[in-house]
């Protein structure tokens, strides 16, 4: 029973605006005068059923939130913020998605959006002493050409370092839409040597993540719960090398799972996924990345297993493989230290 939040480990699945800390969204609405929905302010997460009605709410809760970030100073406050609670919690990378058309009108265009945060990603990275990378991502509501523009622009500031763009992904509802459509806008991204992150198989099952890895071949999969459900199609996607960003909080608030202990972290450790715990969208969620990792440990997972885990958040980032070698070394210090007194007796009960 080791101290999750010493755990040395990386985030790969948080949204810019699902990141912000609920604080700063009380103070951003009461500078505008904005009424926050009650889900937001009445100490419980959201929670929905995984159909449309239940994603309209998520949307419609989420939209609130990114309609308050409406300048260059809060965009930079959001990833500083994001970053600061990775420390917190043992980040040693963070992948931050964002897509930068929401707050384009705002900052005077695209360009300037993704560069006010890949900017912001920089000195985060030295302020906080997480490492800082972004993913751009396309949205699944809008047309297939907005994500060719938004992958040439992504690939304008490739790269594997802090304050660079190391993927290209697919959010939103991914019941969304015709997968292949995405192929083009993919395609350019991989050609400049951008990671492959897009959504899939939480909302819909292995025939939608079979659709994602034939059309977009992905490097990560952004959820991929599902693939629980097809043992030989899992079993196909680790042997492709394609590993899992599991948000188990995101699955049960968004209804996929009626409890933590459902989600099904034994069955694809089992079949050898490389699995990378990520929060999602903690302002809506309720729930950070250390919290991933308890729900792991109340599902029997013991030190070794969560320090497995870490490892796999840290091969399945986009880092430099020296970081990495250096993150994975802090992983084995801290599974072979001694525990405190009082881990000691938080296990024994």
């Amino acid at each position: 029973m080791r101290d999750l939040a010493k755990l040395p480990k990386a985030h790969l699945h948080l949204h810019f605006t699902g990141s912000m800390r609920l604080d700063t969204l009380v103070e951003l609405a009461s500078a505008t005068r904005t009424r926050l929905p009650a889900s937001f302010i009445d100490g419980d997460p959201l929670h929905v059923p995984a159909d449309h009605r239940g994603w309209f709410r998520f949307q419609r809760s989420y939209d609130t939130a990114r309609a308050l970030v409406r300048s260059e100073e809060i965009m930079r406050r959001l990833v500083l913020e994001a970053a600061l609670d990775d420390a917190a919690e043992g980040s040693r990378r963070l992948e931050i998605q964002v897509d930068p058309t929401s707050y384009a009108p705002y900052v005077g265009g695209l360009t300037p959006a993704l560069e006010i945060i890949l900017d912001a990603a920089q000195q985060a990275t030295l302020l906080s002493g997480v490492e800082v990378a972004v993913v751009v991502a396309a949205s699944r509501i809008r047309h297939p050409l907005d994500a060719r523009t938004l992958a040439r622009l992504a690939v304008r500031h490739a790269g594997e370092g802090p304050g660079q763009v190391v993927g290209f992904g697919l959010s939103n509802d991914e019941r969304a839409g015709d997968t292949s459509s995405w192929a083009a806008a993919f395609a350019i991204a991989r050609r400049a040597g951008l990671a492959s992150l897009p959504h899939g198989g939480e909302l819909l099952g292995p025939e939608h993540v079979r659709a994602v890895v034939s059309a977009l071949a992905p490097t990560r999969l952004g959820h991929g719960v599902r693939l629980s459900e097809d043992p030989a199609l899992l079993d196909q996607v680790v042997e492709a090398g394609i590993s899992l960003e599991v948000c188990p909080a995101s699955n049960v608030c968004l209804g996929v799972y009626h409890e933590p202990g459902d989600v099904p972290l034994g069955v694809l450790r089992a079949h050898g996924a490389q699995v990378a715990l990520g929060a999602d969208d903690p302002l809506l969620f309720h729930s950070r990345l250390v919290d991933q990792y308890e729900i792991a440990r109340g599902q029997g997972l013991d030190d070794a297993a969560l320090a497995e885990l870490a490892r796999g958040s840290i091969r399945a980032s986009l880092a430099t493989e020296g970081s990495k070698r250096r993150w994975l070394a802090e992983v084995d210090a801290w599974l072979a230290a001694p525990q405190t007194e009082g881990e000691a007796e938080a296990a024994r009960g």
